[in-house]
């Protein structure tokens, strides 16, 4: 639930190392429609990604890997965005969602109870199907709730302009939804969560 009670927050993490990708850019239209509902959002996205590889053995963490682990324990919802690297997610991508394991003692395990909206973007319809279906595989393994509605954007069409402006309305309907369902989720889990204490 909201560690507020109130707003939920909402982190938009992927992408890849370069700043404005096709993946990030995805993202940033479900994180602004999670904003819309009211929720607080913040994105780990760009040169974020470049963290050190994981690893359980190491106990000192990079001021980046710290600021992560402090996004996902804050997180009520997640929208994950991964290009598709040779049919499945990229290495960056596993890397930081690999730091979630930090939270293995912590009283909300992992993601667990958290809403997981999953995007990918890919030039071919078949890698962006495999990616979108490691995505949400991933996400059951930290104990998140993927949402119904997962995007995968087929880039080797005409979804984003010159300017890297989203104009395919199809594709921005189906991302604002991923967006809609993480916060509608996360709101949710406040209301059960209060009748419980109430009841």
């Amino acid at each position: 639930m909201p560690r507020s009670g109130q707003r939920p927050f909402v982190l938009g993490l992927g992408g890849t190392s370069r700043g404005g990708s096709s993946s990030e850019r995805a993202m940033r239209v479900s994180l602004a429609r999670a904003a819309e509902m009211g929720a607080e959002t913040a994105v780990f996205s760009g040169e974020d990604m470049l963290l050190p590889m994981y690893s359980p053995a190491e106990i000192k963490r990079s001021p980046a890997a710290q600021r992560l682990i402090g996004l996902f324990r804050r997180a009520d919802g997640i929208i994950l965005a991964s290009p598709a690297y040779h049919g499945t997610i990229s290495g960056l991508l596993k890397n930081a969602i690999d730091y979630a394991e930090d939270l293995r003692s912590e009283p909300r395990i992992y993601w667990d109870g958290c809403a997981v909206g999953c995007i990918c973007c890919a030039g071919g319809w078949q890698a962006a199907g495999q990616t979108l279906a490691t995505l949400r595989a991933i996400v059951h393994s930290l104990r998140g709730w993927p949402t119904p509605m997962g995007v995968a954007l087929n880039t080797s069409l005409p979804i984003f302009d010159a300017k890297g402006d989203l104009v395919d309305e199809t594709a921005r309907r189906q991302l604002e939804l991923v967006g809609t369902q993480v916060v509608e989720f996360a709101m949710m889990r406040v209301r059960v969560r209060k009748e419980m204490n109430d009841g």
